[in-house]
């Protein structure tokens, strides 16, 4: 049964502003709890406007939490903006335990399976990968050596090429036409080439994690990445692992190794391991670099998609290029998904701290024990406050495009991007970037930009990735699906080409949170077992940023 299809919402009852849902003209009257009144201007979809006359420094709510103050009176109807409104949050402190939640029916999910690669260590993977990731930039060149080498002749090439587009355009410079006639031609969409026949039938693709650090940057830095790079190789998905090491870089082969321990102490997957000051000439090491690659994949292809339970789903929750409906369509419905996975003994991955203010003490006081809750809240005013000495605070946070679609402070960011985990109990708070090891709702402490969190959450564990966007981003990760849901289906229908599920069906009133929530954990099965690839996959985007941990937020 459709919901009833309105034109402004109010997200709790304690807020004192309305969100527009459609374009809404200068003048229009609304009808709010028994009065009426007129829009001052005119309130673009997703964005805000007042329930009656804020006055300068006066408090502002949505989601029943404070989210700024008016810094200039604002009218009834009148619309909130950077002009007349400044972020404000709430103080934390530690608090009573809190761990009640609205436990979802999971009846429809009792007893499914997904088909996944079981691991040595009781993981299961979603995908079967082998990566070659360089423990220092000066690598970065041999491992594209090894790419070319690699991808094309083992049948792992993406099939989409524009190098007939490029063919045509050469055929009209050829043929004497002017730059005018070149920008004006009507260029033919190239035909996808079949992929290749995979050798290895078993293996998904070979990844390459090409990156800018290992040396010049903090001893911490170089152990972060070392501790990350460990995350990766020891991930379900993963079957094997190349590793280059020049030999002299801060991060050094045996902080790997340490970090490899700390994670999966029966360590077994094939792993290679070349250094190259060690082997000596650049052609003798990308030949033992190959010939080693080689023998692992032939190992590694040996294992086969087998029944696994949902419990073994490890999910990371993420949103980028986000706007004013992503705090009440896609993120609510990524929460409903969280509360079922958690209730069917699954884990989930919620990051991006600087896109947490405002809400810690609910987060905090949602976590199972003290020392937990105390954890997350030192790791937020330990972040902000590096932020804050290098000129910059977490109400810094919202980019151009948030603010443009709606999201003009922080806290109102962040108190619709926390709606992507859920009501469950926090179980674990997590530093980057340390590994899940318990079921239930996990914290982790990334940076709020989009592709160095979905790199931290892979890290950490998880298994696949749901990434909530309103404005739309093509990230994508190299070892774990990334599956896009937009928060608008205007959105959803202009960039089809990236976006997998839409959730612009919940403001319309076509679908609830609820059911959006079921729809979205069935794909998510599907891909989990194999059977449906994510669009980002299919293009290959293979997005791989290690925070510096300095500040980015």
């Amino acid at each position: 049964m459709s919901q009833q299809k309105e034109t402004f919402l109010r997200i709790h009852p304690h807020d004192n502003v309305l969100v527009a849902l459609q374009n809404l003209e200068q003048g229009t009257l609304i009808n709010f709890e028994g009065s009426t009144f007129a829009l001052t201007e005119r309130v673009a979809a997703k964005h805000k406007f007042a329930i009656n006359e804020l006055k300068p420094a006066q408090e502002i709510y949505m989601y029943g939490v404070l989210v700024g103050r008016a810094t200039s009176t604002i009218p009834q109807g009148g619309l909130l903006s950077t002009q007349n409104v400044h972020h404000a949050s709430e103080g934390f402190h530690l608090g009573e335990r809190k761990l009640q939640w609205h436990q979802p029916d999971t009846s429809n999910f009792e007893g499914k399976t997904f088909n996944g690669y079981h691991r040595a260590d009781g993981s299961v993977g979603t995908s079967n990968y082998w990566i070659v990731v360089p423990l220092v930039f000066c690598e970065n060149r041999n491992i594209n050596v090894l790419k070319e080498a690699l991808v094309d002749k083992l049948g792992y090439k993406k099939a989409k090429s524009y190098e007939g587009d490029v063919e045509q355009l050469m055929e009209l410079y050829q043929a004497g036409k002017s730059v005018e006639e070149i920008l004006n031609a009507d260029i033919q969409a190239s035909t996808d080439r079949p992929d290749s026949k995979r050798l290895f039938k078993n293996i998904d693709g070979i990844k390459f994690l090409n990156h800018s650090m290992g040396c010049g940057g903090t001893k911490d830095d170089s152990d972060a990445l070392c501790g990350l790079i460990a995350g990766y190789i020891t991930h379900p998905n993963v079957a094997g692992a190349t590793v280059l090491s020049l030999g002299c870089q801060h991060a050094q082969v045996s902080i790997l190794q340490a970090e490899i321990a700390k994670r999966d102490p029966n360590f077994s997957k094939p792993m290679v391991v070349l250094e190259q000051q060690k082997v000596g000439t650049e052609s003798e090491l990308l030949q033992q670099a190959l010939k080693q690659t080689f023998a692992g994949l032939v190992q590694a292809n040996q294992t086969q998609r087998q029944p696994a339970p949902l419990s073994k789903l490890c999910i990371g929750m993420e949103c980028g290029g986000s706007d004013g409906f992503s705090g009440i369509s896609a993120n609510p419905a990524l929460g409903y998904v969280s509360d079922i996975l958690v209730k069917l003994g699954g884990s989930v991955i919620l990051a991006e701290f600087p896109e947490l203010c405002g809400v810690e003490q609910e987060l905090s006081d949602r976590c199972t024990d003290e020392e937990t809750a105390n954890r997350f809240m030192h790791l937020m005013t330990t972040y902000n406050a590096k932020a804050e000495a290098d000129g910059s605070g977490f109400y810094a946070n919202p980019s151009p495009g948030n603010i443009r679609d709606g999201l003009i402070t922080d806290a109102i960011k962040s108190a619709g991007a926390a709606k992507k985990g859920g009501t469950s109990p926090v179980t674990a708070v997590l530093d980057y970037p340390e590994k899940v090891t318990k079921p239930g709702l996990n914290l982790l402490c990334t940076p709020g930009s989009d592709v160095e969190s979905t790199t931290a959450e892979v890290g950490s564990g998880a298994n696949i990735v749901l990434f909530t966007t309103g404005l739309g981003t093509p990230t994508g990760n190299p070892i774990a699906p990334v599956v896009k849901l937009s928060t608008n289906t205007a959105m959803f229908e202009r960039m089809p080409d990236i976006i997998d599920i839409n959730c612009g069906t919940i403001i319309e009133g076509d679908e609830t949170i609820q059911q959006a929530g079921e729809r979205i954990l069935n794909y998510v099965i599907q891909v989990a077992s194999g059977e449906t690839e994510p669009k980002a996959v299919k293009l290959g985007q293979d997005d791989f940023i290690p925070w510096k941990r300095g500040v980015s937020l």
